[in-house]
């Protein structure tokens, strides 16, 4: 009998992109993939341990799978930094850490016939080299795990372990065969875009020059990339972030704009250094997105440090500001550390929030009576949603007279009429 599995992804684009290697290993086994929960044998929870309230809903989930009797296997950044608190929620499921996903049908099989199993041994896996490309607009591909930084409020890096780069020929080849298979948007992804190839003596500007050879009509999104990286390889990757092949986009988490709070932090990036970077890849490509992160209400943020954070948010502009509520993790130093209060932390969050709103809408306005070139990404019943060359998300409303002409991957000239603090409208 083909076994029935439903996969159920929380989390980041690196997460989803195990999943699609996930089901790869399924299909190429013979599982049966299934689009619904009740349909499935078992269920496989890819899961994510960012941040406080998703890892909440998630053990939430677990345990009502585990209640309910449901064959279940957890996998993720929990299944590698929370085993304790998936035995205590849902202790009848089985757990696979990233690298061995490898074996996950052996486990899932296990799991359906009432053997639990528990597969954590860590070990550098290219597991992108069992990904089979779908014939999917988008692709998803991660270049490593792990990563090098210390960061006091983080627990991924006890999910993932060392720093693996993945072979470069096997990317390349990935690439390639997801824009073979239609691909028009290659997202590239890890836990740090900035630390890949620090253990094989390359780095991710050389990576993309190579990409930047590789035939075909795709775009190529560049992940999460921590800034105190970029002084090994900057002048390079800014050269190869000017290539054609990649949207002038960049994601550089700062996570605070207080050098005292980054220094509690264990960041290795001044906010000095960051603005120098912003200001230079400004200069060469005038348009390109910058993405940033923040974490407000950090032990032993006072309200001057805050009042830092509101000034550069001010000052350095970014496009996009990711504001997350600090929640301590249960490995990561900072859980350790005297907390604010929720009511402080909720009230900053509501207060840097105005101000990015504010900035983001400011920039957006720019683009007003501008053509952008789009590629068209999605399709809802009202509209179709594309991406500019520096992955500004456009809005096109739907027109009975004009809708023929457009398609999922159609590229097409956007004339920007209005627009609101995240997206441009055409």
């Amino acid at each position: 009998m083909s076994l029935r599995a439903f996969v159920k992804t929380y989390g980041c684009t690196l997460n989803q992109a195990d999943s699609d290697i996930i089901s790869s290993v399924l299909e190429r086994d013979g599982v049966e993939l299934v689009e619904r929960e009740d349909s499935a044998d078992v269920v496989i929870v890819n899961t994510c341990t960012v941040k406080s309230a998703t890892a909440q809903k998630i053990l939430y989930k677990l345990n009502n799978l585990d209640s309910s009797g449901k064959k279940t296997v957890v996998t993720g950044c929990m299944a590698g930094a929370n085993r304790d608190l998936i035995e205590k929620y849902a202790p009848g499921a089985s757990i696979i850490t990233a690298p061995n996903i490898a074996e996950i049908c052996s486990l899932m099989t296990d799991a359906y016939n009432g053997k639990k199993r528990i597969l954590d041994g860590y070990k550098k896996v290219d597991r992108i080299n069992f990904l089979e490309p779908k014939k999917n607009i988008i692709a998803k591909i991660p270049v490593s795990d792990g990563c090098v930084s210390i960061c006091n409020f983080c627990e991924t890096k006890f999910a993932r372990g060392a720093l693996n780069s993945f072979s470069e020929d096997i990317i390349l080849k990935a690439i390639k065969s997801s824009a073979d298979n239609g691909a028009r948007e290659i997202q590239l992804t890890s836990q740090d875009m900035g630390a890949y190839g620090l253990d094989k003596r390359t780095n991710i500007a050389e990576l993309m020059q190579k990409i930047s050879a590789i035939d075909g009509n795709f775009r190529v999104r560049i992940g999460m990339l921590n800034p105190d990286h970029l002084n090994r390889y900057f002048d390079s990757f800014l050269d190869a972030l000017k290539n054609k092949k990649f949207y002038k986009f960049v994601h550089l988490p700062i996570q605070s704009g207080s050098n005292r709070v980054l220094k509690a932090m264990k960041r290795n990036c001044k906010v000095e250094s960051f603005e120098s970077y912003v200001r230079e890849l400004r200069s060469k490509m005038p348009d390109i997105t910058v993405e940033t992160d923040i974490i407000v209400g950090f032990p032993g943020e006072s309200e001057g440090d805050f009042d830092e954070t509101i000034e550069f948010i001010k000052r350095a502009k970014p496009d996009v500001t990711n504001v997350s509520r600090f929640g301590a993790r249960p490995h990561a130093a900072a859980s350790k550390m005297r907390q604010h209060s929720r009511e402080t932390i909720n009230y900053r969050s509501l207060m840097l929030s105005r101000v990015v709103r504010s900035v983001q809408h400011e920039l957006n306005n720019r683009f007003i009576g501008k053509s952008l070139d789009v590629m068209i990404t999605e399709s809802t019943d009202k509209s179709w949603n594309a991406r500019a060359d520096n992955y500004k998300q456009v809005v096109l409303m739907k027109n009975a007279e004009i809708d023929g002409a457009f398609g999922i991957g159609s590229a097409t000239d956007a004339l920007i009429k209005s627009a609101s603090a995240n997206v441009l409208y055409a």
